[in-house]
């Protein structure tokens, strides 16, 4: 049997909703980690050019964002893997639940991938039927590996957990910036608002970006406005925006993640395959 007639077939039997949540989870990290990294660059310069002059006020927050764009690096670079991950394991799986269900033929590579499922046959006589095709042996290594769909089902719950509150924190920004637009347009249209223009201000303080005794650390008025109307502003906004729909996204292909391998998991333990398969 030729490689690609076993990639063609072992495609027959791919995990759809696997495939769909790796594509969501690569697009929504990507996005993320991105706009994030330069979303927080940009907060750094708005900060010192426009709400504080002494670099004491804000050396901490520039230590922080400076974290955080380390953070977003290894978030990028373990997602990368553990989704690569995810996807072999929905492919084995999902391969061991079709053999159940009799809606899966059997390749080189789906044999492969079962080797750990069924053990493996032995005694197969003759020295070269002993030397398995070396594409078999890698799915029986790769099989090893993905033989405990419960610790994958474990790992993806806590991290769905984790990128929860991470989904929770991306929102922080965005409604910090809302805020501050929502002010610039009050400040745009002085009919609107029975407040004065000059008492209408954006202060970083209040948010705990700056410390109290940060000077000004407030903007207010017309010079709040004309901040508002700079291009860095804006794409700074819409940058905490793109990062925020990118966190949605990957949680998004967690769960999907998550569901698959429960109910994968689920069905072989059910037909008395065990933990271990």
């Amino acid at each position: 049997m030729s490689l690609l007639e076993c990639c063609a077939r072992c495609l027959v039997g791919a995990p759809f909703a696997s495939l769909v949540a790796t594509g969501l989870c690569f697009f929504g990290v990507a996005l993320f980690c991105g706009c994030g990294h330069e979303a927080l660059t940009g907060t750094e310069k708005l900060i010192e050019t426009y709400f504080s002059k002494n670099y004491q006020d804000y050396e901490y927050l520039i230590n922080v964002i400076h974290a955080f764009q380390y953070v977003i690096y290894g978030t990028a670079s373990f997602f990368f893997l553990y989704g690569a991950l995810l996807l072999a394991e929905g492919f084995y799986t999902t391969g061991a639940v079709r053999q159940i269900f009799g809606d899966y033929k059997t390749t080189i590579c789906g044999k492969g991938l079962s080797a750990t499922v069924t053990g493996g046959q032995k005694g197969r006589g003759s020295r070269g039927q002993h030397q398995a095709h070396s594409l078999e042996r890698v799915c029986h290594c790769l099989g090893k590996w993905l033989g405990h769909p419960d610790k994958f089902v474990g790992i993806t719950y806590a991290l769905t957990v984790v990128w929860l509150l991470v989904f929770a924190c991306s929102a922080v920004p965005v409604y910090i910036y809302f805020n501050t637009w929502t002010t610039c347009q009050s400040i745009a249209a002085p009919s609107k608002t029975s407040a004065s223009i000059g008492t209408l201000c954006a202060d970083a303080r209040m948010y705990g970006v700056l410390p109290w005794n940060a000077f000004p650390g407030k903007v207010c008025g017309s010079n709040l406005l004309s901040i508002c109307k700079t291009a860095e502003f804006q794409m700074t906004f819409h940058l905490f925006i793109a990062a925020f729909v990118g966190a949605a996204a990957t949680l998004v292909s967690l769960l999907t993640f998550m569901i698959a391998a429960t109910y994968n998991f689920a069905v072989l333990k059910l037909m008395g395959r065990g933990t271990k398969f």
